[in-house]
């Protein structure tokens, strides 16, 4: 299969590309620096695209079979764009060159609830703490996934949680609601990623992926991240 990511130089993104050529597909990775790339395969294909710029994005969609966003940044108290107007731009080269297969990144911290099971603490003043520090960001990500759940492609939402970084994909979860869990390793997310642009499963849902294993402490859920 075919796949372009958006977002490849991200922590994320180097998994979805790393884990998408392990499984035999042809990658192309869309960065806005290809030299500074630090991956390279026979299967790979690395060209020069910026989300902001809808020609350079669309000239990276031709030829594609699906494409995976793994677009994100770090947590400021300044306006947010990225998401919405890298899907915006991504969704219009989709229907330019025909391509039906879209799934992308967004955040649990979206819906501003708590995962079942959570303590009284995290749910009154760690949660609000978090969705503060974060709300331009999730903001944008809240506007980008009414975006994409108005197109008609075949998409869907991966919602990480506490993003973490491991050095291969765990165990986890993938589920249409909410589930236990306050964390999710970059390599599990990624390898959601793969499977649901590879596969028909979530076709049009949004799904939350949580790692059950080997996650951090509760502290580094304030640690700045980005996908």
């Amino acid at each position: 299969m075919r796949i372009v990511v958006f977002g490849a130089n991200g922590r994320t993104g180097l998994h979805v590309v790393r884990q998408a050529l392990d499984r035999g597909h042809e990658v192309t990775a869309a960065v806005r620096r290809p030299d500074e790339f630090p991956c390279a395969a026979p299967r790979l294909r690395v060209v020069r695209a910026d989300a902001y710029d809808g020609d350079s994005v669309a000239d990276a969609v031709g030829g594609h079979d699906a494409v995976i966003s793994a677009l994100g940044g770090t947590y400021t108290r300044k306006p947010v764009s990225i998401f919405t107007e890298g899907i915006g731009n991504i969704m219009h080269a989709m229907c330019r060159h025909r391509v039906r297969r879209l799934v992308c990144v967004s955040s649990v911290c979206v819906a501003g609830t708590a995962a079942p099971g959570e303590t009284l603490l995290f749910r009154r003043v760690l949660l609000p703490i978090l969705l503060n520090l974060g709300r331009t960001a999730y903001a944008d990500m809240r506007s980008m996934e009414h975006a994409v759940e108005r197109s008609d492609l075949d998409w869907t939402i991966m919602r990480a949680s506490g993003l973490f970084d491991s050095r291969r994909p765990t165990d986890y979860r993938v589920a249409c609601s909410s589930i236990p869990g306050r964390y999710t390793a970059r390599a599990d997310l990624a390898g959601a990623l793969v499977s649901a642009a590879t596969g028909n499963a979530h076709l049009r849902a949004r799904v939350d992926v949580v790692t059950t294993a080997g996650t951090p402490r509760l502290a580094d859920s304030f640690r700045r991240r980005s996908a």
